[in-house]
């Protein structure tokens, strides 16, 4: 039984701000990889949703229009293992290994995950990021912890 069936879905965010702006040459391993690294998610197993513009990806919703390179990056899965399983393969493991040719180090957090009920709609971006400032100023917790200090799928229904 997955752990949307039990009423519980796995939120996550990760964000980062690009060396260079999106269009400059330095970041085409990035960009160019982008459309192969969405459709994984999309087909992976136990993927439920992710943050897209209308044009598919999430690189081009303006969050902080003072950071321009500011991007973020958000999706909803069954279960942690299914997550986990599409992190860990290609063609998201190249870009997640050369990502400090491409993003800045953040000395806060810049990613984090949550459970949440399933028949809630899916998270916004400000909760997300609502999520990441509450994982950098209480540490983890439930509401949000970190890929490696992870919590439980809660036992009670959603």
């Amino acid at each position: 039984m997955s752990d949307q069936s039990k009423g519980w879905v796995l939120g996550q965010i990760n964000v980062g701000t690009a060396l260079y702006d999106l269009d400059d040459e330095r970041m085409h391993g990035f960009m160019s990889r982008l459309d192969a690294v969405n459709a994984s998610a999309d087909s992976a197993p136990g993927f439920v949703w992710r943050l897209k513009s209308e044009e598919g990806n999430a690189t081009d919703i303006v969050l902080r229009p003072e950071e321009p390179r500011f991007i973020i990056n958000m999706s909803v899965w069954q279960d942690f293992e299914s997550f986990e399983n599409w992190v860990f393969a290609e063609p998201h493991l190249s870009v997640m290994k050369d990502r400090r040719k491409w993003f800045e180090r953040h000395k806060d957090a810049y990613t984090c995950m949550w459970w949440q009920p399933a028949d809630l709609p899916m998270p916004t971006a400000e909760e997300g990021l609502e999520r990441l400032l509450l994982l950098t100023e209480k540490g983890p917790s439930p509401a949000a912890f970190p890929f490696k200090n992870r919590f439980a799928r809660p036992e009670t229904p959603g």
